[in-house]
């Protein structure tokens, strides 16, 4: 017997949803221009669609910062607030190690970036701390799950055994790590499309 998998075999399913997905300009173009807006265009795309739309409770109030009370009552009627059981979910202690080590390694770029600060001796001192801030903004959280929101979206898709949408590299990869289907939030556009 063959199998053919399409777009269609995700009616039916879950999705935990990151923030990224209408607050990120380059993923939520598709939707509308602006976070409400992009809010909007996805409940009008989603509200007749067999599927489950998941938020955690942390990352629902991050997106309040970004979208007005409107969008917000009519994103709440179709999308969930679910929180996950933190007390029931398991993971590997391989996961701690790995993370870890990457802590260290990322505080010892961090260290050698702040030396470099104090050894220059150049006058602007405004523009070199934009820079240090950058630079170290960069070394320290780029690819890395550093937030609780981040890991509540996580526990959640693996918990519900759910398709985890987000842009942040950081939680593709360590919901590769974990055995989670991740979706980049680029792609829930064409993907919805192909769901109806």
């Amino acid at each position: 017997m063959i199998y053919k998998v399409c777009f269609s075999d995700y009616s039916m399913r879950k999705f935990v949803l990151d923030t990224s997905l209408f607050v990120n300009p380059q993923t939520r173009k598709k939707f509308g221009k602006d976070a409400s807006s992009a809010v909007k265009g996805f409940v009008k795309k989603i509200k007749k669609l067999d599927a489950e739309f998941y938020m955690p409770p942390l990352v629902f109030k991050e997106l309040q910062n970004f979208i007005s009370e409107k969008a917000l009552g009519e994103f709440e009627l179709v999308v969930k607030r679910k929180a996950p059981n933190i007390y029931a979910i398991y993971l590997p202690a391989a996961l701690m190690y790995d993370f870890i080590e990457d802590m260290r390694k990322r505080i010892n770029k961090g260290l050698r970036l702040s030396e470099q600060f104090a050894r220059d001796n150049r006058p602007d001192n405004d523009e070199k701390l934009r820079k240090l801030r950058d630079k170290y903004r960069d070394a320290m959280r780029t690819g890395i799950v550093d937030s609780k929101e981040d890991f509540q979206l996580l526990l959640l898709a693996k918990e519900l055994e759910a398709t985890l949408v987000t842009s942040d590299e950081g939680m593709i990869g360590f919901a590769n790590k974990i055995g989670c289907e991740t979706l980049n939030a680029e792609k829930m556009h064409s993907l919805l499309k192909k769901m109806k």
